[in-house]
């Protein structure tokens, strides 16, 4: 499928067929989540993968979406919080890879030196921003595939962290049922370009 195509036909998917994913299917959604960008090449996306009923049942109870129930794979997408301390390495990575070779940088810019001094929300809020970019790779090859998906944010994290025996630093962001597709849902209805676009200055 050609990108465009990929991108029109995305709908968020609620009703899954009983037929499984293959493991190879599984790893191409990995694959792709793993070549998503990522501020300072960070890297923060960790994933658990729920596929036993006992798993899919637990993760239900943490949220008012059932239908996640009957998806045949639930990535819980989380969030390393401890990557925020391998800033400095991973921006050297990029330097010794030569991504600014030729670039102006402004290295005293307050939107640098501020970044250093950021609280736990703001890097939560900041990683989670790039776990989202690779759940979308992973939305994006799942229609690819002939899968579908619903990214789920209205869970319990806490009750989420409590059952997967997570580590403090380990933030889950989404859920995302993965299966093939027992619905055909309409387009959803989206703003026009001239209110999506404020202005061009």
């Amino acid at each position: 499928m050609e990108l465009s195509d990929v991108i029109n036909s995305r709908r968020s998917i609620r009703k899954f067929r009983e037929e499984d994913i293959s493991a190879d299917a599984i790893l191409q959604l990995l694959e792709a989540a793993r070549r998503a960008p990522s501020g300072s090449n960070l890297q923060p996306t960790r994933f658990i993968i729920a596929q036993s009923a006992t798993a899919k049942e637990a993760l239900g109870r943490s949220t008012p979406y059932k239908f996640i129930v009957k998806a045949p794979v639930v990535f819980v997408c989380c969030a390393d919080l401890t990557v925020i301390t391998t800033r400095e390495h991973r921006i050297g990575e990029l330097v010794k890879e030569g991504a600014f070779e030729g670039i102006d940088v402004d290295k005293n810019h307050p939107s640098i030196t501020n970044s250093l001094t950021m609280d736990e929300e703001a890097v939560k809020a900041y990683l989670s921003m790039n776990v989202a970019i690779a759940i979308e790779h992973i939305v994006l090859k799942a229609v690819e595939l002939g899968l579908g998906s619903c990214w789920i944010g209205r869970f319990d994290r806490n009750q989420v962290k409590e059952y997967l025996s997570l580590d403090d630093n380990i933030f889950p962001v989404m859920l995302l049922p993965v299966g093939h597709p027992d619905q055909s849902p309409n387009a959803r209805p989206r703003i026009a370009l001239d209110k999506l676009v404020l202005k061009t200055i």
